[in-house]
């Protein structure tokens, strides 16, 4: 008899299940690695085994087994993704991920990967499922345990597993597919045909964490306070007796790694400031007050305005502007780190959408951010980047826990590029002031309806386009400003926010009144995806 580690109740169960011996125990929290296939869910299944307190790591589909066997992982879980597996050229995992030797759930295309895989049968499916769909569970042993027989569940699927591999059974059926789940429990191996990953599959989270505490026997240990003290750990080891400066802008991500690598090497870090001149009205005054008032940690202001601008002169197209901001910034910090004693090492706050927007093996470039894609080739520094695995709402958890304030936790994201992607066409002055007037607006409005916390991010786009206007009974030529709001969890994926209308009146009617040069006002309705949250 164990004790099942579940949500809300632990209650005694029979483990029943054939399988291999675990792994030793070590210092690091019990790890399940997702095998990235190119899904669209593949960040979401990362994020529900976090919530469950169990550390996840993603890697791309074709990961020697031996690496992943090196992260001593307690399970594995294959995402879904957009192709057949019986196509040529189908993204392949090493097959040895079948072997037995670790627990394996296979989502969707990794379900099918897994029969095909193992001498079953995938094909078109007769009947393409999308949607709600009615599920009918045969066994409610270890993966649907606590769950009822019939359950409501998200399907997105064109092929469908037609005949099982040997020693495995089907578990789960729907009305069009016999095969909605299977298992061999000798081995670990199940699949599941929908999507326990996503809200339309309002119990998937107890199926994940069947698979995370009864099949893989992981602990629920993965916290931001277990994260804070390890990656302490891993900065100190690596920076040793060397030097660092810290990339600071102002926002969660690089405040809270500039506390968290001071945390870990004290007066060894140095942080760096650089006003590009990019930045929304006040934000370089408060940034510096704000670290000054509740930091000890040094700190170096770069004015750096007319720079930037210089070099992003003439320049329209949206990913030369993030490459030419992101050289720039690393030849600031450069020459900074030779006034400084010659630094070694370079924190930034770089986050796992700014990974996985830049593109991976397994995910298209979405847009270059200058963190990431941005910087240049022959980098003098190595990077520390504690927060690379993180979402948005971890860094904020972590940022909390190492005491910095709530207006900075709480800020709405900013892009490093800053304001240069939010005037689109070439950046002037002239544009970069009507863009940050506008954003002002908007913030202060969102503000004062009390939606700050209610909204993922808020601001103004300043378009390249001109349209007629009447002020004062006289005929206006001016810019147009789009209002952006959404909502969202971590950025990955967002809605536009359904903000009052009479706030909207009010930011559109400021708009245009204080800011002479602006004719017309919309508002941006579009979701991420199809479109990304900011416009370049």
């Amino acid at each position: 008899m164990r004790e099942r580690g579940n949500a809300g109740a632990r209650e005694q169960v029979t483990d029943s299940l054939d399988r291999v011996p675990p792994f030793p125990r070590s210092p690091v929290p019990d790890t399940v690695v997702v095998l990235d296939f190119g899904a669209q869910y593949a960040q979401l299944i990362a994020r529900r085994v976090r919530e469950s307190r169990v550390r996840s790591l993603i890697l791309p589909y074709d990961t020697p087994f031996d690496e992943i066997l090196g992260l001593q992982p307690r399970g594995l879980i294959l995402s879904g993704g957009p192709a057949s597996v019986y196509e040529q050229g189908a993204p392949r995992c090493d097959p040895r991920v079948f072997s037995g030797r670790v627990p394996v759930l296979g989502i969707c295309y990794g379900m099918q990967l897994m029969a095909h895989g193992l001498g079953g049968r995938t094909a078109p499916a007769g009947h393409r499922e999308y949607g709600r769909t009615r599920l009918y569970v045969d066994d409610r042993g270890d993966l649907f345990a606590g769950l009822e027989s019939r359950l409501l569940c998200w399907m997105s699927h064109g092929d469908s597993v037609t005949q099982l591999p040997e020693g495995f059974s089907a578990i789960a059926r729907t009305d069009g597919n016999p095969v909605a789940a299977m298992a061999d429990r000798r081995r670990g191996l199940f699949g599941l045909q929908f999507h326990p990953e996503v809200t339309h599959t309002p119990w998937g989270i107890q199926v994940l964490q069947n698979f995370l505490y009864e099949v893989c026997g992981a602990r629920a240990q993965w916290t931001m306070a277990s994260f804070i003290e390890t990656q302490t750990a891993a900065i100190r080891e690596q920076v040793g007796d060397g030097r660092a400066i810290c990339a600071l802008s102002g926002g969660v991500d690089s405040a809270a790694a500039a506390a968290l690598v001071h945390r870990a090497v004290g007066d060894q870090l140095t942080c760096i400031f650089v006003d590009h001149g990019l930045l929304r009205r006040g934000e370089s005054e408060q940034v510096i007050q704000t670290f000054r008032d509740h930091f000890q940690i040094p700190l170096v202001h770069v004015d750096a305005r007319r720079r930037f601008l210089g070099r992003l002169a003439g320049v329209a197209e949206p990913e030369q502007k993030r490459r030419a901001i992101g050289e720039e910034f690393i030849a600031v910090f450069e020459e900074e780190a030779r006034n400084l004693g010659k630094a070694q090492f370079l924190a930034q706050g770089t986050l796992y959408p700014d990974v996985i927007e830049s593109g991976t093996r397994t995910a298209a470039r979405i847009k270059t951010h200058h963190n990431v894609g941005g910087l240049p080739a022959m980098l003098q520094f190595t990077l520390i980047e504690p927060f690379r695995e993180l979402f948005k709402d971890e860094v904020r958890e972590v940022g909390r826990q190492l005491g910095l304030p709530d207006e900075m936790v709480f800020r709405h994201p900013f892009p490093g590029p800053g304001l240069a992607i939010r005037v689109l066409g070439e950046v002037t002055e002239e544009r970069l002031d009507l863009a940050r007037g506008a954003d002002a607006i908007v913030l202060e409005e969102i503000r004062s309806a009390g939606l700050m916390r209610e909204t993922w991010q808020a601001f103004a786009v300043l378009l390249p386009v001109h349209s007629v206007g009447v002020k004062g009974d006289a005929r206006t030529y001016g810019h147009t400003v789009v209002v952006r709001a959404v909502t969202s969890e971590d950025g990955m994926t967002a809605d536009w926010a359904r903000l009052p209308e009479d706030l909207l009146e009010r930011v559109a009617s400021r708009i245009t009144r204080e800011l002479p040069g602006i004719s017309r006002v919309v508002y941006d309705i579009t979701s991420k995806p199809p479109a990304t949250i900011e416009w370049e």
